[in-house]
C-alpha cells in the first residue's frame, strides 16, 4: 500500500511534468505548520533557478493543475513560491479504510529479504544481571521486532560472556573452600555429580570475592589464571564446573530477561566460538592480515580518510592468550557458516565503539565476512540517576535489574485505584504497568543518548510515559466492548465516514503515517520514532474522547464511524506496544 506522501508525491511529480518543468521538484512533505497546510512542497524555488523563472509563478501553473484534482480540498500558492496543500475528507476515509484492511496496516515487504543477527544481550554469567544490562535487552528486543515485523528474518542472540578468567576466579575460589570435591581430587576417574556444589546466590557471592581477593593477592590471581588456561586447554574436571556454572547462570538469566519480556533465538556463548579461534588465527597469518608486532599477533585497521591513528586489532597476546576481539572475531566467524547474515547489529555501552571499530575493520578488511555483509554498532548511553551519574544504589554500588523492577512494581502498585481489583490482580497489573514505565521511559529516548531514570514520573499514568500509553488502550478496549455488550455491529461492519472536524481529522492523518514511522524506526535503528508516533496518537485519541460523546452519538452511522476509528487507533497501539515489547493488561 502506498503511503499518503507517496500518492502526494506522484500526483506532484505529473503536476510538475504537465507544467513542463522536472518532476524531481514535486517532493512533497508534511507541513510544519499544520495551522497553515498539511502538506507542503517548496520544489517551484529550486525550480526557478533552473527556468529562469519567479518561483511563485511556476507555483501557481502546478495550483492551477492540482486544483482539478478532487483528492484536494485546497490547493495554494504562497510567496515566495511554496505551494500549500489540504486533501480531501473522503481520501482520508478511504485511505484509512484500506489501511484496516492491508495486512500490517499496508506495510509492504521488503524489496529484499534480509537475515539480520541482533546480539544484545551480553551478560556474564555467575553474576546477577544489573541496571547497566537493561539497555542493551530492551533496545535490542525491541529493533528485533521491528525487523522482524518490516518482513526480515532475524536472529536475536544472547551470546554471554563464559569463557574469561571469571571462571578460574570461581574455580579457584570453589577449590579453596570446597577442596574434598570430587573435581579437585588428583587422579578421579568417576563420573562427576549431575548436580551443580553451588545456587546462584553462591555463584553472585563467590565471584565479587575472589575478583576483589585477586586485585590484592597477585599469587591469587595467578592461580585463578592458570585454573583460566586449564579450563581453556581442556581440563574435564573444570569444564565440568564450568557448565554447571553455565547451566545455573542460564537459568536465572532466563528467569530476569522473560520478567523484560526479551526472548533471544540463541544462547550462544564466548566459549562457543572456541573451537574456530584455531584456524582462524592460522587464516590471519597466513594470508598476511595480521603480522607480529612485539611479540603480539595484530591487525593494522588503519584506512585513508582516518582523522586520527586508530590501535591495531589485537589478536592474540605476546604471551599466547586470546582477546574480546578474538572471540567475537571467531563468533562472526561461526555466524557466517552457520546463517550467512546481511546484516549483524551489535548492541552495547556506546564506550565499546572503537573495539567494534576494529573488529569490524578486521573481519572486513580479512575478508571474514561478504562484501556485502554489513556490521553495525549501535552503542547506547548511560541511565543516570537525578544527579546525572550512573544509576548506583545508595551505598554506590550497581543496583541488580530485578530490586529495579520490584521498585518501579511498587510505585505503580501505590498509584494504581486498587480498589476495584484484588490484591493477586492489582499485583499482576502493575507488574504489566511497571514494564512499561521502565521499557518506554528508556525507549522514548534515542539509543546514543544517556538519560535520567525518574521513577516517580515514568510511574506517572499522565504525560508521555509507558502508563498512560497503556490506559489509553484499555480506556478504547472499554468502550469497544462496552458497544459490543449493547449488541452493536461486528468489528468488520464499522464503516468509516470522512472525518467532520479537526480533532477526528487529525487522527486519520496521523494514522496514515504508521508504516512511514516503522519503516524509518527500522532504517534508523530507533525504537523513540515508533514512542513520539505512539505518544501522538494517544493524546489526539484523548482529545477526540473528551470532544465526542462516542457511544452517546445519537447518529447511528456517525457512532459507528467513530467506534471503527477507535478501533484501528486501538490495534495501531497495541502493535507499536508490542514491537517495543510491551503488553496491555485486561483492565487498569
Amino acid at each position: 500500500m502506498k503511503t499518503i506522501l507517496e500518492i502526494l508525491n506522484d500526483k506532484m511529480e505529473a503536476a510538475f511534468t504537465e507544467a513542463g518543468y522536472d518532476k524531481k521538484y514535486g517532493l512533497v512533505r508534511i507541513s510544519n505548520r499544520q495551522d497553515l497546510c498539511e502538506f507542503q512542497c517548496s520544489g517551484a524555488m529550486p525550480a526557478a533557478k533552473e527556468y529562469k523563472t519567479a518561483p511563485i509563478k511556476i507555483a501557481g501553473k502546478i495550483v492551477e493543475i492540482l486544483s482539478e484534482d478532487k483528492d484536494f480540498s485546497e490547493v495554494s500558492a504562497v510567496m515566495p513560491g511554496f505551494i500549500n496543500l489540504r486533501v480531501d475528507s473522503g481520501m482520508l476515509a478511504g485511505l484509512v479504510c484500506q489501511m484496516r484492511r492491508e495486512d500490517k496496516f499496508g506495510l509492504n515487504s521488503p524489496d529484499r529479504v534480509m537475515t539480520i543477527i541482533v546480539d544484545y544481550g551480553g551478560a556474564n554469567v555467575a553474576k546477577a544481571l544489573h541496571v547497566g544490562h537493561l539497555r542493551p535487552a530492551i533496545i535490542g528486543e525491541s529493533i528485533k521486532r521491528i525487523s522482524r515485523f518490516m518482513g526480515h528474518k532475524v536472529i536475536g542472540d544472547v551470546h554471554l560472556g563464559d569463557w574469561g578468567l571469571q571462571i578460574g576466579l570461581i574455580i579457584t575460589e570453589l577449590r579453596r573452600r570446597q577442596p574434598e570435591l570430587p573435581y579437585f581430587i588428583e587422579g578421579y576417574s568417576g563420573e562427576f555429580p549431575a548436580e551443580p556444589p553451588f545456587t546462584i546466590s553462591d555463584l553472585e557471592e563467590l565471584y565479587p570475592f575472589a575478583s576483589a581477593r585477586s586485585k590484592e593477592d597477585e599469587d591469587y590471581k595467578k592461580e585463578a589464571q592458570e585454573a583460566t588456561a586449564e579450563l581453556q586447554s581442556g581440563n574435564p574436571a573444570y569444564k565440568a564446573i564450568w557448565q554447571h556454572i553455565v547451566n545455573v547462570s542460564v537459568a536465572d538469566l532466563k528467569s530476569n530477561y522473560n520478567k523484560l519480556n526479551v526472548e533471544f533465538d540463541l544462547w550462544k556463548k564466548e566459549s562457543d566460538a572456541e573451537p574456530y579461534i584455531p584456524d582462524m588465527v592460522k587464516y590471519l597469518k597466513e594470508n598476511g592480515y595480521a603480522v607480529v608486532s612485539d611479540g603480539a599477533l595484530v591487525v593494522d585497521i588503519s584506512e585513508d580518510g582516518d582523522k586520527k591513528e586508530l590501535p591495531p586489532c589485537l589478536i592474540v597476546k605476546s604471551n599466547g592468550a586470546t582477546l574480546y576481539a578474538t572471540t567475537d572475531l571467531a563468533t562472526i566467524v561461526e555466524r557466517m557458516k552457520l546463517f550467512h547474515p546481511d546484516l549483524m547489529i551489535y548492541i552495547t555501552d556506546k564506550r565499546q565503539e572503537l573495539h567494534f571499530t576494529q573488529v569490524f575493520r578486521t573481519a572486513r578488511k580479512s575478508k571474514l565476512i561478504h562484501e556485502d555483509t554489513e556490521c553495525l554498532f549501535i552503542g547506547h548511553g548511560t541511565m543516570n540517576g537525578k544527579d546525572g551519574k550512573p544509576f548506583k544504589t545508595r551505598d554506590g554500588g550497581l543496583l541488580r535489574l530485578e530490586t529495579l523492577i520490584e521498585q518501579i512494581n511498587g510505585e505503580v502498585y501505590r498509584k494504581m485505584k486498587i480498589r476495584d481489583f484484588t490484591e493477586e490482580e492489582g499485583k499482576r497489573i502493575a507488574e504489566q504497568v511497571g514494564l512499561a514505565a521502565i521499557k518506554y521511559g528508556d525507549l522514548s529516548n534515542q539509543p546514543a543518548k544517556d538519560y535520567v531514570f525518574d521513577l516517580e514520573r515514568f510511574a506517572s499514568f499522565e504525560g508521555n510515559t509507558g502508563p498512560y500509553l497503556l490506559y489509553t488502550v484499555v480506556r478504547i478496549k472499554s468502550l469497544l466492548n462496552k458497544y459490543r455488550a449493547s449488541g452493536g455491529v461486528p468489528d468488520g461492519e464499522m464503516a468509516l465516514q470522512p472525518p467532520q472536524d479537526k480533532s477526528e481529522r487529525e487522527i486519520y492523518l496521523m494514522l496514515l503515517r504508521f508504516t512511514e514511522v516503522i519503516e524509518t524506526a527500522f532504517t534508523e535503528k530507533a525504537p523513540n520514532r515508533i514512542c513520539v508516533f505512539m505518544y501522538e496518537l494517544a493524546d489526539a485519541f484523548n482529545r477526540f474522547y473528551h470532544d465526542h460523546s462516542i457511544l452517546g452519538e445519537r447518529d447511528e452511522k456517525k457512532k459507528i464511524s467513530y467506534l471503527g476509528l477507535i478501533q484501528i487507533i486501538k490495534d495501531v497501539l497495541e502493535t507499536c506496544l508490542d514491537l517495543l515489547g510491551l503488553e496491555v493488561p485486561g483492565k487498569m
